[in-house]
C-alpha cells in the first residue's frame, strides 16, 4: 500500500534551500543523517513534512489543432486558502515573489523564489481539491 508521496528538490545550495523550507515555510522536519552519505554537521539531511497532498496529471499537448505544448516534466506547487494573506505572511519571514499574482483559471498563482533551487508555484486553487478527501 502506498502511504505517502515523497517529493525531491535538487538544489545548488542545499543548506539554503533547507533553511528556507525550515525557517520561511516553517515546515516540520526530521533529520536523517544516519542514512545520508552527503550529510555532515550543519548540513543535516532534513526531510520535511509538507502536509496534505494531491497529484494532478497534465497533458503535454493541447487538443487537436492547438499549438499548446509543454515538455514532459514534474512540478511542485504549494496550495493555500488565501493567496494575498499567505504572501504577506511568507514575505514577513523573508520570502521573495518573482511574479505578480495572476489568474490562471485553475487558481490565483504567484511564483516564489527558493534559494539554491528553481522558483516554486504558490496558488489559491479554484478547482476541486482531493487532498481533503
Amino acid at each position: 500500500m502506498i502511504t505517502a508521496v515523497h517529493n525531491l528538490v535538487y538544489s545548488d545550495d542545499a543548506a539554503a534551500t533547507r533553511a528556507f523550507f525550515r525557517d520561511v515555510l516553517r515546515w516540520p522536519f526530521v533529520s536523517d543523517d544516519a542514512t545520508s552519505p552527503h550529510a555532515a554537521g550543519a548540513d543535516a539531511w532534513l526531510i520535511f513534512g509538507t502536509g496534505p497532498s494531491e497529484v494532478g496529471v497534465h497533458p503535454t499537448r493541447g487538443p487537436e489543432g492547438s499549438d499548446w505544448s509543454a515538455p514532459r516534466h514534474h512540478a511542485i506547487s504549494l496550495m493555500c486558502d488565501d493567496l494575498p494573506a499567505t504572501m504577506a505572511d511568507l514575505a514577513s519571514r523573508g520570502a521573495v515573489f518573482t511574479t505578480e499574482p495572476a489568474d490562471h483559471r485553475y487558481g490565483l498563482v504567484v511564483m516564489m523564489a527558493v534559494p539554491g533551487a528553481d522558483d516554486i508555484q504558490l496558488y489559491e486553487p479554484r478547482h476541486a481539491t482531493a487532498y481533503d478527501r
